[in-house]
């Protein structure tokens, strides 16, 4: 697929509701291994494929198997697509607005990250990531899908709204 598109579409079959059971794509070799990502090196993009399926790379194909060859190598990404995602469904907003928030400024520690982008004190999100047992000297990128799901579970328990 074109590589200016491709977050913007792997998000859109992952999200869509009535997604299939696995997509293969060939995808930039880099934007590949973003997707894969694990705690320490995660971004949005991950989090964003991870919530609804298992990514996998299962073929690396080099820039000069193609032509015209392009400046970049690439991969074939296969997702197998989980039937419900890993988080309810009612936590996937509170989830993203947390990530987006985390990761705005991912050089910051959570705790400061996150008060300046939720307009929040940055006592009351250190209470927040306490509850989900996340250390506030975390960066977003430290973060698994699970404890960022943990975190949006915590966050709308503390404002009065269902957890499921």
């Amino acid at each position: 697929i074109p590589y200016n598109i491709t977050s913007v579409l792997i998000r859109r079959l992952m999200e869509s509701p009535r997604p299939a059971e696995r997509v293969v794509l060939t995808v930039q070799r880099e934007v590949a291994e973003r997707i894969i990502a694990k705690p320490g090196a995660m971004n949005l993009l991950a989090i964003s494929v991870q919530l609804y399926g298992e990514p996998d790379v299962v073929a690396r194909i080099p820039a000069r198997a193609f032509y015209p060859k392009p400046k970049v190598d690439s991969a074939v990404l296969r997702v197998d697509v989980h039937s419900e995602p890993k988080v309810s469904r009612l936590l996937i907003p509170q989830l993203f607005r947390l990530a987006r928030a985390g990761f705005g400024q991912k050089r910051k520690q959570l705790r400061n990250a996150m008060a300046g982008r939720l307009n929040v004190a940055p006592a009351q999100i250190e209470v927040w990531l306490e509850e989900a047992a996340i250390r506030p000297q975390s960066r977003a990128q430290e973060l698994s899908l699970e404890e960022w799901a943990c975190l949006a579970q915590v966050v709308v328990a503390s404002e009065g709204h269902p957890k499921d």
